[in-house]
């Protein structure tokens, strides 16, 4: 059975949703050209921007195996993130429901 953890990224506190999304797939770019295996195991976004705060925050589904790596290539890229719970995982169908768009591969 295929099991996510959600991964939560966050905005400087300010800044708009836009500025955010352009940085995410600046962000997101980078991963896909220096590391497509572990793109790959990125799973789902959620189809809306949420808000803790003054952040902007987005959501996604990822195989637990990838976190380190991830959480690295953030920290690298000037990226927040919320703490990621490894033990709270999430099955496919619900990281399939209508709240995630699924990452084309």
């Amino acid at each position: 059975m295929d099991e996510y953890v959600c991964v939560t990224l966050a905005a400087v506190a300010g800044e708009g949703e836009s500025a955010f999304a352009n940085r995410l797939t600046g962000f997101w770019t980078h991963v896909l050209r220096t590391r497509p295996d572990d793109y790959a195991r990125i799973y789902a976004e959620a189809t809306a921007f949420e808000r803790d705060g003054d952040c902007v925050t987005r959501q996604y589904m990822v195989e637990p195996g990838v976190v380190e790596t991830l959480t690295r290539e953030l920290t690298q890229q000037a990226i927040a993130w919320h703490p990621v719970d490894l033990d709270d995982l999430y099955t496919k169908s619900e990281a399939s429901s209508s709240d995630w768009f699924q990452i084309e591969h």
